[in-house]
């Protein structure tokens, strides 16, 4: 069984004052943040969480709000239809190691709609990229659309430079060069989208558990600390899904594990909360330095 190709990115108009947007929500505060940031902009948010995984704080952030379990996208489904959501966002992360605990089949029981997504477009495999896009087909089958939640409120990326008082050592500038390839290259495997470096070898690589549980690993691999932590888009990045997040937790972990320095990549890295991300950085004296493809390159060639 061969997959469609990737649904495109749908093209409409900016949405207004009034409009409706929906929220197919994970954990974390990106779901919180993008709820609050479209409700400054006159919308009206219809918020589908993902159940046990949702912030208590949510709810309140949005128009209305349900939750649906993992394994019932047709629950889903029919709240934007009953609601006349026909344009939604994903926020924030799945917690995929649920699917690996016991008894996952009678947690997450999936329903008709959700049976259907697996048979007909999940079937290369069930990396985060090929599951994603499978749920995006699955709604555009009802005239859901979904769009980038950082087009709609692009103030949530990251600009390029310096973010923080401190700055990288000439040691840990290698340890970044390194890494970002490493990073690009797991990316592209759709592997994970962090790399943890030290004296440019590699400690650690994100894969299902996330950037904070990586992260935290480290304090046993490297217990004197001050490695680096890389965290870049994917090569071919659907700004739709799964886009590189940071925040103050994000930090408050790096300061734990005893890391040093968090390099990301401009333009294409949401910072959540970064007023409070950048003063817990400069209190712990940690760098985080925002760079692009094209400052790496360079600097890799000189």
């Amino acid at each position: 069984m061969r997959a469609s190709p990737v649904p495109p990115l749908a093209i409409r108009p900016p949405p207004q004052p009034g409009d409706r947007i929906g929220i197919l929500a994970g954990n974390g505060r990106f779901p919180i943040v993008f709820a609050e940031a479209a409700r400054r902009m006159g919308l009206e948010v219809y918020c589908a969480g993902v159940l046990g995984m949702t912030s208590e704080d949510l709810p309140a952030a949005c128009t209305n709000f349900i939750e649906a379990g993992f394994g019932k996208l047709g629950k889903a489904i029919r709240y934007f239809n009953r609601h006349k959501v026909t344009r939604v966002v994903m926020a924030g992360k799945i917690e995929k190691t649920k699917l690996y605990e016991r008894f996952r089949i009678l947690r997450n029981l999936p329903d008709w709609r959700t049976l259907h997504m697996l048979f007909w477009y999940a079937t290369k495999n069930h990396a985060d990229d090929t599951m994603l896009t499978a749920v995006i087909r699955e709604f555009q089958r009802d005239g859901i659309d979904f769009e980038s939640a950082v087009d709609l409120v692009p103030e949530l990326l990251v600009k390029h430079g310096f973010l923080t008082r401190r700055k990288p050592s000439s040691a840990q500038w290698r340890d970044i060069h390194y890494g970002w390839e490493l990073a690009k290259a797991m990316g592209g495997l759709d592997v994970g989208q962090s790399v943890v470096v030290a004296e440019q070898a590699v400690l650690a690589v994100e894969a299902i558990e996330g950037t904070d549980a990586c992260i935290k690993r480290c304090a046993d691999l490297c217990p004197r600390g001050g490695f680096t932590v890389v965290k870049v888009a994917k090569p071919q990045q659907d700004r739709r899904f799964d886009m590189p997040t940071i925040g103050p937790q994000t930090i408050k972990s790096l300061a734990e594990a005893g890391g040093r320095v968090l390099a990301i990549e401009s333009d294409q890295t949401i910072i959540l909360d970064q007023a409070e991300a950048i003063e817990l950085a400069n209190r712990f004296g940690i760098a985080i330095v925002a760079l692009n493809a094209e400052e790496i390159r360079l600097q890799l060639a000189s």
